[in-house]
């Protein structure tokens, strides 16, 4: 074990360390999905279904992370869901069409189910909560790197060599994310670790993936609309049938009863919404540089990158300013602020100088950082210590369920906005309605924080509210 200075740093960027590999993924995708849908002979629009394949992979399996956590030990884990992750990218360097794309990213969700769970249950685990809002920014970093690093680099590999480079390059991160978790992450697990809830897992997981798979294979080849909208609806009959089973089960594999609790209750509902508006940015940004504003791929990355620079600076920002404002101002301004920002991409056309769009997007990346930590933090500032892996466990199928409804929903009005205006081809006027959509989503993230408390989270943040002044 490390001494508790160095602990509070050192673990958390060792985690987010093995993060990175999943964050370059995602980010050097998302760059490239113009140039992977020609190669494959379909629409940029319906390269969504890829995106949203491996998040729906997250939701089935997400529910299971904890419990496998504290039934094999974290390290072991952890370990396990790097390879499966490596394994998963090899064979999405090895597809040729959108079917065999998608099930190599189911795949690959697999691996990125257990490891940003595990992760985060090793990070409360053992380290304090006086140190946890230090933790998360330190374990955001690393991971926040992928960003930087992603889109340039899937730029530059795209536009001068072949997109399916951009999966193997993964290969000596997950090995050196191998190395460093056998050696320095501790072996945490629970020893009175409960049975796997089997039929909740099932409904979970049939539920989850019909809900966020049947929007996704709207105007695809796979299947008519009227199929994938019927799928869509059974898969929330599933999920409401799971929540009748839930409150009925004590040990259900995710404990809805934690929603009772205020902050956590405002990260995961709150959280959501606003995660659908930012969801949506990845896929949506690229494909309006692209096909919209004309850039090749690399100039696209270049471009988008700096997105991460804004999201550095504010995480060495993060502490100061939820100690300065508190939980509940952050979340309710801080989210206004990103929905204008989100609105502002829509401006964008082919004059704008390449200057200011770079400007535009370094501003966009400092209010989603901050946002991205204080939701996580607060998620965990009134949960009990026997409870952060059922509470990780919710949190993280949720969050990933609705960044996959941002991928889906972004993808139907792009559509929607394209079909209105008498064109199938994208222009970069499908644009503006589509950004203005999402960041009313943003809107409904800051109404819902609103009804926090003002001292809401105050232990984590250290932000106490302005005694009055006596006359």
């Amino acid at each position: 074990m490390f001494p508790r200075a160095s602990h509070t740093v050192l673990l958390p960027l060792l985690v987010g360390g093995a993060l990175l590999m999943e964050n370059i993924d995602s980010t050097v995708i998302s760059t490239s999905l113009p140039a992977m849908a020609r190669d494959f002979g379909e629409d940029p629009v319906a390269l969504k279904v890829g995106l949203t394949a491996y998040i729906v992979s997250l939701g089935v399996f997400i529910p299971v992370s904890g419990w496998l956590a504290d039934r094999f030990g974290a390290r072991a884990v952890f370990r396990s869901a790097i390879l499966v992750f490596l394994f998963g990218s090899l064979l999405c360097a090895a597809t040729t069409s959108l079917w065999p794309f998608m099930m190599a990213r189911f795949i690959q969700g697999i691996g990125g189910a257990l490891m940003v769970p595990v992760g985060r249950i090793v990070i409360f685990r053992t380290i304090p909560k006086s140190d946890f809002v230090k933790a998360v920014s330190y374990l955001t970093i690393p991971s926040l790197l992928g960003p930087v690093l992603g889109p340039p680099l899937g730029g530059f590999i795209t536009t001068f060599f072949h997109w399916r480079w951009i999966f193997i390059i993964n290969v000596p991160i997950a090995l050196l994310g191998l190395y460093l978790a056998k050696q320095y992450m501790p072996d945490v697990r629970e020893t009175d670790s409960k049975p796997l809830d089997y039929p909740g897992f099932v409904l979970t997981a049939l539920g989850a993936s019909m809900f966020m798979l049947g929007p996704s294979l709207l105007d695809t080849p796979f299947v008519s609309s009227a199929f994938a909208l019927a799928v869509s609806a059974m898969g929330i009959g599933l999920l409401l049938v799971y929540g009748f089973y839930a409150t009925r089960n004590p040990h259900a594999l995710l404990d809805l009863s934690l929603l009772r609790i205020p902050t956590f209750r405002a990260s995961v509902l709150g959280g959501s919404l606003f995660r659908v508006a930012l969801g949506a940015i990845p896929f949506l940004l690229p494909l309006a540089l692209q096909e919209g504003l004309g850039m090749n791929p690399f100039e696209s990355g270049s471009l988008t990158c700096c997105t991460a620079f804004g999201s550095l600076t504010m995480k060495s920002l993060a502490r100061h300013a939820l100690r300065r404002f508190g939980f509940r101002n952050v979340l309710v301004y801080n989210a206004l602020l990103v929905a204008l920002v989100i609105t502002a991409y829509g401006l964008l056309s082919p004059s704008t100088p390449h200057v200011l769009i770079a400007l535009l997007i370094l501003i966009a990346g400092i209010f989603p950082s901050l946002q991205f930590t204080s939701i996580n933090a607060i998620a965990y500032a009134d949960i009990p210590a026997a409870d952060v892996a059922r509470a990780t466990s919710l949190a993280s199928t949720v969050q990933q369920i609705s960044l996959g409804m941002g991928i889906t929903v972004a993808g139907i009005v792009l559509q929607t906005a394209g079909m209105l205006a008498g064109h199938h081809d994208l222009a970069y006027t499908d644009f503006p309605p589509t950004f203005a959509c999402m960041a009313l989503f943003s809107v409904a993230s800051a109404i819902f924080s609103s009804r926090l408390p003002r001292d809401a989270g105050a232990e984590l943040s250290g932000w106490r509210a302005a005694r009055p002044r006596i006359a």
